[in-house]
């Protein structure tokens, strides 16, 4: 679990994302873990593809923060 959380700051970081918005971190959070599991080791880009494939399938949270910085 700890490695996920530290994937999914890392995403949103690349992605441009300061440290203040953490609420983008928890929105992608279950969407991670329920689409992405199987790449969770495969580095952040990984999930962030992973997360992309899923596009349609995503909580609306988590797609406004994709959205939110250019993914």
């Amino acid at each position: 679990m700890t490695r996920f959380l530290f994937i999914v700051s890392m995403v949103l970081c690349a992605s441009g994302a300061s440290a203040q918005q953490q609420p983008g971190h928890d929105a992608c959070a279950r969407d991670v873990t329920r689409f992405c599991r199987a790449v969770m080791n495969n580095g952040d880009s990984a999930v962030l593809a992973c997360l992309k494939e899923h596009r349609a399938r995503l909580s609306k949270a988590c797609d406004k923060v994709l959205t939110e910085h250019g993914q």
